[in-house]
């Protein structure tokens, strides 16, 4: 989908279900995003250090015996705003206590999620490091976790403490992907 073509076709006010269809349109696998607010943003495809670091954090938490079907990459989150569910954010990595009720939704509840994790690259650090936490936390989410590629890979974990995260660790990924699971996360 060009430039040109969303603008045109492009509604005054976008729900998750033009978000859904854009994505589906789009032959170059943007993500597209929108936050409770209804500012959009359109992100390019992963490039393959961002992949290998999702599927290095995925693997750890399969192999510490966490189930399959409660982890997924890239997956649609419904983020509550001040009028319900009206924005949509599609985490690197989300990890929920229990399987979603219907993972065939595009846009899945945030119930039941126990961490998000955002791998940062050059142009998404303003709404990883500012605008996610802030919607997050205000969905409820007990940790968020970002890995600063520019910083030698380092993940900040933050945990939810009233309505608003704060930092627990700031460590290299190659240190966290050496602990126990458990250390980190718990149900």
């Amino acid at each position: 989908m060009s430039a040109d073509a969303v603008g045109r076709h492009m509604p005054a006010i976008a729900t998750l279900d033009d978000l859904a269809a854009m994505m589906a349109a789009d032959p170059h696998g943007h993500r597209y995003e929108l936050s409770p607010e209804g500012v959009l943003s359109i992100m390019p495809p992963a490039d393959g250090e961002h992949a290998l670091i999702a599927t290095r954090i995925m693997a750890w938490l399969l192999a510490a015996g966490w189930p399959v079907d409660q982890i997924a990459q890239a997956v649609g989150l419904a983020i509550p705003g001040a009028e319900g569910v009206s924005g949509g954010r599609i985490p690197d990595l989300v990890v929920w206590g229990e399987p979603p009720a219907n993972p065939r939704q595009v846009w899945l509840p945030v119930a039941n999620v126990l961490l998000v994790v955002e791998i940062v690259s050059r142009g998404s650090e303003a709404v990883d490091k500012a605008a996610k936490p802030l919607e997050y936390a205000g969905a409820g989410i007990p940790q968020y976790w970002t890995v600063d590629r520019d910083a030698g890979q380092t993940v900040t974990m933050y945990r939810l403490v009233g309505d608003r995260y704060e930092m627990r660790a700031a460590t290299p990924l190659a240190w966290v992907l050496n602990t126990s699971v458990t250390d980190h996360l718990s149900t």
